[in-house]
């Protein structure tokens, strides 16, 4: 009888709450664009420090403000008990992605040795970063590479692309460029691919170049030098 009479009035009392969570965390929404005069906030979150609130915006970043968005934090939360950067850890978890819907075949593949480790990287062709990259790329071993063409820094790069995605042999077109700079050949085909992959990469949050992925769903961005690389892929199946 207890339960019977407890039950439903607990249902009703989680219900409240969670709407007026939900009323909140919308209102927050609605006076952090009113302060910066656009709709840019992707989701907002309440947080158990000190009632502030997480907003994600669409850009990306992360910022912290108050039920009455009476003020706006762009920093960092610490956990004193855990000693854990709460706010680096939700970035990146915000980072990560579902490796498993990636479009690998929009991608050029490079096998080297037995290819047993994997690694992702969104590069456009003019990023000298790519480049370096290239080079540490060279020096790796059974390791499967997989380059998004993601031209975003001009014209020329989105010509270079196409033709590198046409050519008879994309892996030997694109290192051809990368790293012993030579041209790639004119072609032509259907290269819609690199469209697409543009379009992976805005959905993505990819903001530069290089922008790499590991098979748990991990974000490496920019530059990562060879040592760096093998520790990440080392850690994948840790």
């Amino acid at each position: 009888m207890f339960h019977t009479v407890l039950r439903p009035a607990l249902l009703v009392s989680m219900v409240a709450l969670a709407a007026t969570a939900q009323a909140d965390e919308e209102a927050v929404k609605k006076g952090v664009e009113a302060f910066i005069g656009a709709p840019v906030v992707d989701s907002v979150n309440a947080t158990r420090y000190g009632g502030l609130y997480e907003v994600i915006l669409r850009s990306g970043e992360l910022v912290y403000t108050d039920a009455a968005v009476g003020f706006i934090i762009d920093g960092r939360v610490i956990d004193t008990e855990t000693r854990r950067d709460v706010t680096q850890a939700r970035l990146t978890e915000l980072a990560s992605i579902d490796f498993g819907t990636l479009p690998l075949d929009h991608a050029i593949k490079q096998v080297k040795g037995d290819g047993s480790r994997v690694i992702v990287s969104f590069e456009d062709p003019n990023c000298g970063y790519c480049k370096r990259l290239g080079q540490e790329f060279a020096q790796m071993d059974d390791v499967t590479i997989y380059t998004f063409l993601y031209p975003i820094l001009g014209q020329d790069s989105v010509v270079k692309s196409r033709n590198i995605w046409c050519a008879e042999d994309q892996a030997a077109s694109w290192n051809d460029w990368i790293l012993d700079n030579k041209t790639p050949v004119a072609a032509e085909c259907d290269s819609s691919v690199v469209d697409q992959n543009v379009a992976l990469g805005q959905q993505l949050r990819i903001n530069g170049t290089p922008t790499m992925f590991l098979t748990d769903g991990r974000r490496l961005g920019g530059y990562v030098p060879l040592a760096q690389l093998e520790e990440a892929l080392a850690s994948v199946n840790e």
